[in-house]
């Protein structure tokens, strides 16, 4: 394993469209969502230990999660685990992660992923990530790795590169482009050149912290000013003082759609953000109606097509439902129809309207 290959794990989201099994107490990267026995993070975490230094993997997270990064990985150590004082997107996040790791490390190179994503081919994955890792390292560029699309998803960014590469498999970026509409998807599927923005980004930090002095300047210097704090005692305090000043934004308009020396990896290894519901209908196991359980005290009668996410201390008997959602809590049933899980977030907002945080 090289010495100077780092991971940074972003799990500080709250995972609002897996409500109500993700709350605010305890998101969605910390649960076990397909029902495999391990939380998101826990897997995420696993397929980076494979090939890099559990030394080198850090966990970047809100502070209110600490507790439980340390309760569901015992094996990272406390200083791995960096606390975010509020939540101000990705942007100051790889900052943080990036001028500690200058500090302590001149030559690192740095992966960023979040930690709740599935990821099926765990070899592809390690093949792709390693070759970004050597091509970052011996060049100044900024990676991303796309992946290679399979129908035209309206739900993801997507990502246009050069038809002639610049190394192994390797393609100068063209243009990003949000979530576009379903003609415009398939358009973009046609053409050949278009990946799916998995969010995942590879460079060596001293390149990043450049792009940063170029294209975040003030954000930067909040960094720059504290860097002498960093790997200290005084790391928390320094966070502190940052963070409120920082701008809400994410590395892909902060820097990636502005920077000249943008790169994407094509990659295939069985990826999904896992972002909705029925992201994780579409991996999960079904019966012969279609139906995905997860949950060992379920009993499915006449009904087709619906994901049950339920609790084994409480029996579930669902019967003449079809394509919906169900998922029951101790404190909180959500039965939906499977083509509105979009709405979900209005769900959330609605009930924090008319029963303040409760159910949070």
């Amino acid at each position: 394993m090289n010495k100077h290959y780092y991971v940074a794990i972003m799990a500080g989201g709250i995972g609002s469209r897996f409500w109500p099994k993700s709350r605010t107490a305890k998101p969605k990267q910390f649960l076990d969502i397909l029902n495999t026995g391990k939380s998101l993070i826990q897997w995420t975490f696993e397929r980076f230990a494979s090939f890099i230094p559990e030394e080198n993997i850090y966990i970047v997270t809100s502070d209110e999660y600490a507790d439980l990064v340390a309760e569901q990985l015992p094996q990272i150590k406390k200083e791995n685990v960096l606390t975010e004082p509020s939540r101000k997107n990705t942007a100051p996040c790889i900052a943080y992660i990036s001028y500690k790791l200058l500090q302590k490390d001149s030559e690192a190179a740095l992966l960023v992923a979040p930690s709740d994503h599935i990821i099926l081919d765990t070899e592809a994955f390690k093949e792709s990530c390693l070759k970004s890792l050597e091509f970052v390292s011996h060049i100044r560029a900024l990676v991303t790795l796309g992946i290679t699309p399979t129908y035209p998803n309206t739900g993801y960014g997507y990502i246009q590169h050069d038809s002639m590469s610049v190394a192994d498999g390797i393609y100068k970026v063209k243009t990003f482009t949000e979530k576009p509409t379903l003609e415009i998807a398939k358009t973009f599927l046609a053409s050949g050149d278009f990946l799916w923005n998995a969010g995942i980004f590879v460079w060596q930090v001293k390149n990043v912290i450049k792009a940063f002095e170029l294209y975040q300047p003030e954000m930067n210097e909040l960094f720059d000013n504290e860097k002498q704090h960093f790997n200290t005692d005084e790391e928390q305090n320094a966070i502190n003082r940052i963070y409120p000043l920082c701008t809400n934004i994410s590395i892909d308009f902060a820097i990636m759609e502005k920077a000249d020396n943008v790169y994407v990896l094509p990659s295939s290894f069985g990826w999904s953000d896992l972002g909705t519901w029925n992201s994780a209908y579409e991996n999960m196991e079904k019966d012969y109606l279609g139906n995905a359980v997860a949950g060992d005290n379920t009993i499915i009668i006449d009904a087709t097509k619906c994901l049950v996410n339920s609790s084994p201390n409480k029996l579930v008997v669902l019967q003449g439902l079809d394509d919906c959602i169900i998922v029951d809590t101790d404190d909180v049933l959500l039965i939906c129809k499977k083509d509105k899980e979009q709405e979900i977030k209005e769900y959330v907002a609605e009930v924090k309207r008319s029963k303040g945080d409760t159910y949070l």
